[in-house]
């Protein structure tokens, strides 16, 4: 894991399978202040994909980095506005 960031909050979506990732990934994300950090951890392998298009194509936004740890997916995004 990087060490640039401190996680602010993390979401526990282990089970869940899409779109729900990525739906509790924005509200968690909405609920944050600008700059800090949501840890997001994922069972469904394609949240990999998911919230990398997400986290593309949404304004205030950062996708610092995403890790695949075992059969769990992390995912680390920064509130950017």
């Amino acid at each position: 894991m990087n060490t640039e960031y401190t996680v602010s909050e993390t979401l526990d979506v282990k089970g869940e399978s899409c779109p729900m990732p990525v739906v509790k990934t924005k509200g968690a994300i909405d609920d944050l202040k600008e700059g800090e950090v949501l840890e997001v951890l994922a069972t469904d392998s394609g949240s990999m994909s998911d919230i990398a298009g997400w986290a593309e194509t949404t304004e205030g936004v950062e996708l610092l980095e995403q890790v695949e740890d075992g059969d769990v997916f992390k995912h680390y995004a920064r509130k950017t506005e």
